[in-house]
Parts: structure tokens; C-alpha cells; sequence
């Protein structure tokens, strides 16, 4: 049987005082109490390449999640010992990088 899901997407503006906003609007749409946490990490390290918007992208189907943060002026650099990589590691199934590495995704399982 097919899984059926939702998918949200939101242009957040790119200011570290929009990271509560993140959390609750991840926090609103999924019952995953590690999404938001997640969800803050990803826009986080977007944030660092200094875009005008990041654009936040969550998905569902049955059990599963995915987190897409998306909008970096540039190709991201997400060193594996960084603590916000670490976090999304511990917390996700597996993440990466967009194709135009310009965001980042995780999936939850």
C-alpha cells in the first residue's frame, strides 16, 4: 500500500532571531519531538553563508520525515566534526547536502 504524506515549505528571513520561528513552525507540523531540533541546525548552518531568505522544507510520509534547509549565497561547508552536524547525525537516519549544495537535508525515520 502506498504511503501518503504532506510536504511545507517556508521562506524564513535570515537572521539568527528567526530560529524560534523555525522550530515552531517545524514543531506545528510534525509530532517528531526531534524535528525541530533538527530543523534549527539545518537552518543554522545556512545561515552561516549569509542568504536574504532560507527557504524550509518539511516532508512526511507515514513514519517518515524529511528536513530540507535550502538558500546558501554559496556551496556549503559542513566539517563532520562541527556540534550542529553531530547533532543532526545523532538525531537522523542519514543527511547530506542539496545537489546544488546550497542547503542541506535530513531524513527521520
Amino acid at each position: 500500500m502506498p504511503e501518503t504524506g504532506h510536504s511545507w515549505c517556508r521562506a524564513f528571513e535570515a537572521v539568527p532571531a528567526s530560529a524560534p520561528a523555525v522550530r515552531r513552525w517545524t514543531r506545528d507540523r510534525t509530532t517528531r519531538v526531534d524535528a525541530p531540533a533538527i530543523a534549527h541546525e539545518l537552518f543554522a548552518a545556512v545561515l552561516t553563508t549569509e542568504p536574504d531568505a532560507v527557504e524550509m522544507t518539511l516532508s512526511t510520509a507515514g513514519a517518515r520525515a524529511r528536513i530540507t534547509a535550502h538558500g546558501a549565497r554559496g556551496p556549503l561547508v559542513w566539517l563532520v566534526d562541527e556540534p550542529g552536524r553531530r547533532i543532526v547525525a545523532a538525531l537522523s537516519r542519514q543527511s547530506g547536502f542539496t545537489h546544488d549544495a546550497r542547503g542541506l537535508w535530513a531524513d527521520l525515520a
